[in-house]
């Protein structure tokens, strides 16, 4: 048995319920489940259907994501959540860069770097050189004055740990910005690189070892283990190329407002509702929400 969720934008909700009953039709589904009116729906199907990804890219057009998913296990244990351009709007070391004066330079290479284009690590190290002789008090204002969050990110992480989950922000970024965000979210735990210091500026390296893609993957693995469950139990979610590794080995890996090449190896992509589209995924209604 599958599961078809359709979620529209949440400021618009114009998630059309004649639209919605067309599809359940056409797909030969059950009884359409309302999760939130006008924004999120469901209904059970038997099989894939042939034209699933035409069907996404027609909703596409009309701002509503399309995901086909397993009915079975679907309510996850454990939400594993990269942080920059997922958990918060930006991307802790192109703000960075901004104060240090050398902004446009690593947004491209950082841009480049999360579509695959570039190694992460090599990316990583040749971008936070560039950071070197910043002040370090310049980071807290960075995240005082910069750093925003996702919408619907204290919903997701919260109402999941209200229902017994585990949550865990992993992040190719820095521990100054995961702490922060981990600790204003609700996240169990944090675990991210390290910016070197000396004599209150930044060195231009990071701590090794680097945590790039496969360290996402081991943290996946060393969660779970510790956790004692299943790696198909977790519900992952991220944007860039060094999120893929983590995104094929969860239960659930969740391509957010993604880059090209990412959404490109991944079957559930949200590109039009925030992160508490990965609720109504997991069978949630907004009146279950932690707000």
């Amino acid at each position: 048995m599958q599961v078809v969720t359709l979620i529209s934008t949440p400021k618009e909700r114009s998630l059309d319920g004649a639209l919605v009953d067309s599809l359940r039709n056409a797909w030969g589904g059950g009884d359409v489940h309302w999760l939130a009116i006008d924004e999120a729906a469901e209904f059970a199907i038997s099989t894939v259907p042939d034209n699933w990804w035409d069907v996404w890219a027609e909703l596409q057009n009309a701002c509503v994501d399309l995901v086909v998913q397993p009915a079975e296990n679907r309510r996850k244990k454990m939400l594993l959540a990269d942080m920059d351009s997922t958990m918060i709007r930006q991307e802790c070391i192109d703000e960075l860069a901004a104060e240090a004066g050398v902004g446009a330079h690593v947004a491209d290479i950082t841009a480049r770097a999360m579509n695959g284009e570039l190694d992460f690590e090599a990316a990583l190290i040749e971008r936070v050189g560039l950071l070197k002789g910043l002040p370090e008090p310049m980071i807290e204002q960075v995240l005082d004055q910069r750093i925003t969050y996702m919408p619907g990110g204290y919903e997701l992480v919260n109402t999941m740990k209200a229902h017994g989950a585990y949550a865990a922000l992993v992040s190719g970024g820095f521990t100054a910005f995961t702490s922060r965000v981990a600790s204003a979210l609700g996240f169990d735990e944090n675990r991210a690189n390290t910016l070197l210091v000396e004599e209150g500026k930044l060195t231009g390296d990071v701590a090794r070892p680097i945590l790039g893609k496969q360290a996402k993957v081991e943290a996946l693995a060393e969660i779970t283990n510790r956790l004692n469950i299943t790696e198909a139990s977790v519900i992952a979610v991220g944007d860039g190329a060094n999120d893929l590794g983590m995104l094929r080995r969860a239960g659930t890996g969740v391509a957010l407002h993604a880059k090209p090449a990412v959404q490109a190896e991944c079957d559930v992509r949200i590109n039009h509702g925030d992160l508490t589209a990965l609720l109504f995924l997991q069978g949630y209604n907004r009146g279950e929400f932690v707000t």
